[in-house]
């Protein structure tokens, strides 16, 4: 990554549409305030983040009908780069994103705030599942996710990303990222833009989103790693990287450098890897060293919300990246961004960022 002039003043203006490309599982997010009955109803513990079954189903609708609702555009991919677009600002649709949709109202309010946050969203809708939604149960300064993922699940390699018109979006792109989510829906999808991306010098990112997927989707983890060029995580999913692959170390700097280590395709890049640790340092490799970056302090009494911080980071990481900014420069963006995200509820921001 070349460091370019350090001034913002004109930089985005030479970004171009669609510089950036995400794919994941989009999830809109059904925010409201519910009481200890509303929990226990539905078996839920105050801040927890699990998958729907069966006895969830009727959760959504009995949400929906409340009446402070907040609906947002949501998953983690979906998240990042809309954050990395609020960084932007200016052009609009700097981003892209694609994931599978329902043919519904919950679809419809998907695309409308996709739409709102200057996101260059090319759903793939189909009508067998209804459009994935995230529930947000928050009481008092907890909340509890249940997801289900629906639609999500659905997304087609060959009824999508191979069209014409989406893969001339995909070529587009100077900077691809990925939540490794995604490996659980469409690997094959990942693997495609994983190549091209390889084949043509350009930025592959992906992250290892939860110890779930480095445990029970190795396989389909190991095949794109050799086209990973920043790999993204927070410190659990590392140590669970480190264990499944046998490193014998829990030592995070470690576990990063033995990460930057694993083959890789493209060598005229050096794997970055990037492991966050909450109110910690952020852990990054910068060629042979790796480097502690301190993230921004901030008083326990303004956190409001944490969940989202790992996709605001992300996405702050990547608004620096697609503009080719330094390394350095990233993981202050991303302090920055993950910093204003815990201040509010769920993964929100300000009209604009105040990022020097």
């Amino acid at each position: 990554m070349s460091t370019v002039q350090k001034t913002r003043a004109g930089d985005s203006s030479r970004l171009s549409q669609n510089a950036l490309f995400g794919m994941g599982n989009p999830l809109l997010d059904i925010c409201a305030v519910v009481d200890k009955d509303f929990l226990d109803k539905y078996g839920l513990k105050p801040n927890d983040q699990i998958l729907a079954d069966e006895k969830h189903k009727a959760l959504f609708e009995e949400m929906a009908k409340k009446s402070k609702v907040e609906y947002h555009a949501g998953g983690s991919t979906q998240n990042s780069v809309k954050i990395a677009q609020w960084m932007i600002q200016e052009p609009h649709k700097v981003a892209t994103f694609f994931g599978c949709i329902g043919t519904d109202h919950f679809g419809e309010i998907l695309k409308q705030k996709a739409a709102e946050a200057h996101v260059d969203a090319h759903y793939y809708e189909q009508s067998e599942q209804p459009t994935g939604t995230c529930a947000a149960c928050i009481t008092g300064d907890n909340r509890s996710l249940i997801a289900n993922l629906a639609a999500a699940n659905c997304y087609k390699k060959e009824k999508h990303l191979d069209l014409d018109s989406n893969w001339g979006l995909v070529e587009k792109a100077r900077v691809y990222y990925i939540a490794g989510f995604f490996l659980t829906v469409s690997p094959d999808s990942i693997m495609k833009v994983a190549k091209h991306a390889c084949e043509h010098n350009k930025i592959f990112g992906l992250n290892l989103s939860a110890p779930f997927i480095s445990q029970f989707f190795k396989e389909p983890l190991m095949n794109v790693m050799p086209y990973v060029d920043i790999l993204f995580g927070n410190e659990t999913e590392a140590a669970t990287f480190a264990k499944e692959q046998g490193f014998e170390t829990d030592d995070i700097a470690e576990i990063a450098r033995r990460v930057q280590l694993l083959p890789k395709v493209n060598k005229n890049r050096p794997r970055i890897v990037v492991f966050t640790q909450g109110k910690d340092d952020t852990v990054a490799t910068v060629g042979e060293k790796v480097t502690m970056f301190p993230v921004i302090d901030i008083d326990q009494n303004e956190i409001v919300d944490t969940n989202g911080a790992g996709d605001a980071f992300v996405g702050g990481f990547l608004s620096e990246l697609v503009q080719e900014k330094s390394l350095e420069q990233c993981i202050r963006a991303g302090h920055y961004a993950a910093n204003i995200i815990i201040q509010r509820s769920g993964c929100t921001f300000p009209e604009k960022p105040d990022f020097q």
